[in-house]
């Protein structure tokens, strides 16, 4: 399906765009009030079609064909490619992605499906992770449309499925079946990075994502006798599997300092005057405030369980019991943690692998980086980059797969004191407005000199 039979849905035309960020806050409203909830379950999975035909429309108002491509009925990805001045030069991916977890209205301060604009922020399910990016995208994009500016190399577009339970639905399925439209495709900008941290009033630190750690969500198996619930049962499915996870629950995987994070570390030392312990280097992480739990998480591998399943009647003895364990390894480190993890949990349990992605990591360096520095720069004096690992996972998984250089920025100032980690996957989630235009005449910038 290509854009020009795609439902035009609720952009109105506009006669100019007198600036990259004129539309921004209009199309991320308008994209949060879409409902693409992704619960990890394609037969509740809602919204992913709706969205990706919102942003087809939206390209297709100001004249940018993109098509949009179904990879299972309503898991709809949308990708566009915009030709440069220079051909021969390898073209640039910005990626998003469309989906979003799930939210409870009833925890929320406003729906989760508003799009509320109240007190400086944009509120909404998406409204950092990532709605917010695919709004600056659109806005530039529709900005340099209507003027008709040629950006200097092919910029590739990509708004995907799926990236909330892993992309096989989204990024894989295009690198899978429509890899031609990241052919001659180099580099790529996407999530979590470029977001700031107040350091005093004239330094913001201004995190780049070069790394991101690999995703192995495990399922454990306990096997045992089935039999009645009033017999002694000393070989127990659910005491057995229940002891393991308490023993992982609680286990701590020794620090491992990559490059990144050791880069993110002095980087950071020298901006607030800390200097770093080797032996201790998670005291430095009490002067980062809540960005310690995002910054923290990247020290060591982690294995959380996050569900357990056992059992069909209150008096039967299961012969088996479940659980799902949500591991996140370092670059390099994903034998040993394995390794380390079957240690931990015994030998009597059997591993599934629900998913199992790599970690990434790239040098901070180059003219890519460069660039990124100078767009901020432009829009704040006070501005610093300096590289970072996301603990979680993003779509650059899949297109790392295709040689491509991937980081992680969709530029943000924001509030000092606003608790940034805490938004993802989190109630209340919101983006500052100032921020999001901020991000889209970052973006601009960025992409006219990438």
């Amino acid at each position: 399906m290509t854009a020009d039979s795609a439902p035009t849905g609720p952009v109105p035309s506009a006669p100019d765009a007198p600036a990259p960020d004129a539309d921004v806050v209009r199309l991320c409203a308008d994209l949060l009030r879409i409902d693409s909830t992704n619960t990890g379950d394609p037969a509740t999975t809602v919204g992913e079609r709706a969205a990706a035909e919102y942003v087809a429309a939206a390209l297709a108002e100001v004249g940018v064909r993109a098509e949009l491509y179904e990879s299972a009925p309503g898991r709809a990805s949308v990708v566009a490619r915009l030709p440069g001045a220079d051909r021969d030069r390898p073209a640039l991916l910005v990626h998003g992605h469309l989906d979003v977890v799930p939210a409870d209205a009833a925890e929320w301060s406003v729906h989760p499906l508003s799009g509320e604009l109240r007190d400086g922020y944009l509120w909404g399910r998406g409204a950092i992770d990532m709605k917010d990016f695919d709004a600056m995208t659109l806005s530039v994009v529709r900005h340099w449309a209507r003027t008709g500016y040629t950006p200097p190399r092919d910029i590739v577009l990509a708004f995907t499925a799926d990236e909330e339970a892993g992309s096989d639905y989204g990024a894989r399925y295009l690198v899978r079946e429509h890899a031609q439209w990241f052919d001659g495709v180099s580099e790529a900008i996407g999530e979590v990075g470029g977001y700031s941290y107040t350091v005093r009033d004239d330094l913001r630190l201004y995190l780049v994502q070069t790394a991101e750690k690999g995703i192995q969500w495990l399922r454990l198996h306990a096997r045992a006798r089935p039999g009645h619930g009033s017999f002694l049962h000393d070989d127990n499915a659910v005491t057995a599997l229940c002891e393991a996870v308490a023993r992982l629950g609680r286990h701590r995987f020794p620090v491992v300092l990559t490059p990144t994070v050791r880069a993110f570390l002095e980087s950071v030392s020298e901006a607030i005057g800390v200097q770093i312990d080797a032996d201790d280097p998670e005291a430095v992480l009490g002067k980062l405030g809540s960005l310690s739990r995002m910054i923290g998480a990247t020290l060591r591998n982690t294995a959380n369980p996050t569900r357990l399943a056992a059992g069909y009647k209150e008096n039967v003895i299961p012969g088996r019991a479940t659980a799902t364990i949500d591991c996140r390894t370092l670059p390099g480190q994903r034998d040993a943690f394995l390794a380390e993890l079957r240690a931990v949990i015994g030998p009597d349990l059997d591993l599934e692998f629900v998913q199992d992605q790599p970690a990434l990591e790239t040098t901070f360096a180059g003219d890519l980086v460069e660039a990124m520095g100078a767009a901020l720069r432009r829009e704040d004096a006070g501005a610093r980059t300096v590289p970072y690992m996301l603990s979680g996972g993003t779509d650059a998984k899949a297109f790392a797969e295709l040689g491509i250089q991937c980081f992680g920025f969709a530029p943000l100032r924001l509030p000092p004191d606003l608790d940034f980690a805490a938004l993802f996957h989190g109630i209340d989630e919101r983006v500052p407005v100032d921020g999001l235009r901020f991000g889209a005449r970052v973006l601009d910038h960025f992409l006219r000199a990438a």
